[in-house]
């Protein structure tokens, strides 16, 4: 099997030869990842060349306008989905809002839907609000252990009245892999839709989300290496169930039903040095050609083989302490490299300590409070988490155990 060149993969990221941040080990990927090269560029340039009101008659606006487009298509070729299945816009937590509204009028009184405590609160709280008119909001609740959901219990939930279900496909904090190809055929087979946050698991591969089973999916671009965007899937077969939030006159746009907002040109510009980036790291690795989707199939199995042996030593490690409590599953095999622990020191204080020994880490509860009071964690100082991706290397690793050694 190929093996990732992180070398060249790091060289592709400006980050990694900035003076302020050599030497440093970056641990909050999940917060933020790096953006590569490309998306830099794309975006610099977009400001240089084509900083004009797109898709007019003049040759700067006809390329901004083709520029967005492409940024559309191409992450929609990244995905396997249809370009008119894609919306982007400002981020995750605003585009939840949009789809739950979207959702809104054909929900009524007695109608029903499920919600997770292992969601962050942008997968959360927009759908608890519609229980003020009438819906029954019932919640898919985590082991109070473990932290991880079960389907089982999910079977317990489901009813013909349940509209639509809701769940993250990674949890931000105990990092787990839910099955939403099997969730799916539940929640399908009770004639409901699912509609799943995908921010936590995308930064580790994106999805395909022709084939993944979920209705609606929702990520931010800015934890996937590029601008500060949040992309909506929408499957094509239930668009006519989403009423439309754009402008009355654009309802018939697909790109711009699910956009009030309008769009951000410059950064939906920019996607496309997401898709420049896989295709420069699938050139490197592999021979011949591939469609879009297949060169992301293909690097998310190199991406996943290097982060699965870098979180396997760090939980190793973890592990072996007596001073501290892993959340969420204890090896790599069912967890994305997300890994979030309670220590028995302030979680704050750690995270502060570490700073000295150049390593950035998160604390807190990270907008998961319903998931940290469900496991008994107290909310301040929460957790501390320790977040990578595929251009961490080894020597970070190695230098995170080593400064938890001296601070924890």
């Amino acid at each position: 099997m190929t093996n990732l060149d992180l070398e060249f993969v790091r060289s592709q990221f400006p980050a990694f030869s900035q003076e302020n941040l050599r030497g440093w080990g970056f641990f909050e990927n999940a917060g933020g990842s790096y953006a590569c090269a490309q998306v830099i560029d794309r975006l610099n340039r977009y400001y240089r060349e084509t900083k004009v009101q797109p898709y007019g008659p003049y040759p700067a606006s006809k390329r901004a306008g083709e520029e967005m487009d492409s940024g559309r298509a191409r992450m929609a070729g990244l995905l396997n989905a249809d370009v008119n299945e894609i919306s982007i816009g400002p981020s995750t937590s605003q585009n939840s809002y949009v789809i739950a509204n979207a959702l809104r009028g054909g929900l009524g009184e007695g109608d029903e839907i499920i919600v997770t405590n292992q969601d962050h609160e942008a997968n959360s709280g927009v759908w608890r609000r519609l229980g003020v008119q009438g819906v029954d909001v019932r919640e898919w609740q985590v082991n109070p252990v473990s932290g991880e959901l079960d389907l089982a219990d999910l079977d317990k939930l489901l009813s013909a009245k349940t509209r639509f279900v809701t769940m993250p496909h990674c949890s931000n904090i105990v990092g787990q892999i839910n099955d939403v190809t099997a969730a799916a055929e539940k929640v399908h087979d009770s004639g409901a839709l699912l509609v799943v946050d995908g921010v936590s698991y995308a930064p580790h591969g994106f999805p395909d989300l022709g084939n993944l089973g979920a209705d609606i999916y929702l990520f931010s671009l800015y934890k996937t290496f590029g601008p500060h965007q949040g992309v909506i899937y929408a499957r094509a077969g239930i668009q006519d169930q989403l009423e439309n939030q754009g402008h009355y006159f654009n309802a018939d746009y697909p790109e711009k039903r699910l956009t009030p907002a309008g769009p951000d040109h410059a950064q939906i510009a920019a996607t496309n040095g997401v898709a420049d980036y896989y295709e420069t790291l699938y050139a490197h690795h592999f021979d011949g050609q591939a469609s879009l989707a297949d060169q992301a199939k293909q690097m998310n199995s190199l991406f996943a083989a290097h982060e699965k042996k870098l979180t396997n030593q760090l939980l190793d490690f973890l592990r072996s302490r007596n001073d501290l409590r892993i959340l969420g599953p204890v090896n790599g095999e069912r967890k994305v490299s997300t890994i979030a622990v309670q220590p028995d020191r302030s979680a704050q204080e750690i995270a502060t300590a570490l700073v000295d020994k150049k390593i950035m880490a998160g604390s807190g509860d990270f907008y998961a409070v319903r998931l940290l009071e469900a496991l008994n964690v107290p909310l301040n100082p929460g957790v501390l988490r320790l977040s990578f991706v595929h251009y961490t290397s080894q020597a970070e690793i190695d230098q995170l155990i080593g400064a938890l050694e001296q601070t924890l």
